[in-house]
């Protein structure tokens, strides 16, 4: 699985601890991970948790990544902003109960992060506990387990609504405000990462025609 790691710029200095725990973590599990930034608080490229939503259902929807891993401050603002967009089922996770549930009983493909609130004293090992438990079983095997077979069903069911009350991704790249859209992808990282990675050529031509 291909994961990728988004940070907005109130806690991009955090990145580095972030990516550590994470990347620790996934590669015990035979996953990648992917550093989409803010890789500083000194980076020049601004990230707001707006733009993690976007970038977030970019990577998802063009399948560049199977995963994300964002947040904020207190990881809510990133949380409604991946929720905005099509195809990306976001979980507000704040410790290790919380990413094995979502993981098992959602199934999602997102999870938006507390960066600064509560994050103190072993904040690293919060981290690393939430994603040894996010990851340790195949996502949608249900808890309870003889809980499986109607959470799967709620969990299909949400997929169908979220089709219908969702635009498709490419055509909402094409009516959103392009230089916002620029803005948020204009950073070499995005474009080393991305592009070798996507595998929805609309999606990817369409980009690259932007940033030129």
């Amino acid at each position: 699985m291909k994961i990728a790691l988004i940070n907005e710029n109130s806690q991009a200095a955090k990145n580095s601890i972030v990516y550590n725990e994470l990347n620790t973590v996934a590669s015990s599990f035979n996953h990648t991970v992917h550093n989409y930034g803010m890789y500083s608080a000194e980076d020049t490229h601004q990230l707001t948790y707006v733009k993690n939503g976007l970038l977030a259902a970019i990577l998802l929807n063009s399948k560049a990544v199977d995963f994300v891993v964002t947040g904020c401050g207190t990881g809510q603002g990133a949380m409604l902003a991946c929720n905005s967009f099509p195809n990306v089922l976001c979980g507000h996770i704040t410790d290790s109960l919380d990413a094995y549930l979502f993981g098992q009983v959602n199934d999602g493909n997102c999870i938006a992060m507390p960066f600064a609130q509560g994050f103190g004293w072993g904040g690293e090992l919060n981290l690393r506990y939430t994603f040894e438990k996010l990851f340790s079983e195949q996502f949608g095997g249900g808890y309870p387990k003889e809980r499986v077979i109607p959470e799967q069903a709620n969990k299909k069911i949400l997929d169908q609504v979220k089709l219908v009350t969702h635009q498709p991704m490419i055509k909402i790249l094409k009516e959103m405000d392009q230089q916002f859209l620029k803005d948020t992808i204009d950073y070499p990282e995005f474009k080393d990462l991305f592009f070798a990675n996507c595998q929805d050529e609309e999606i990817a031509t369409y980009l690259q025609n932007l940033l030129k």
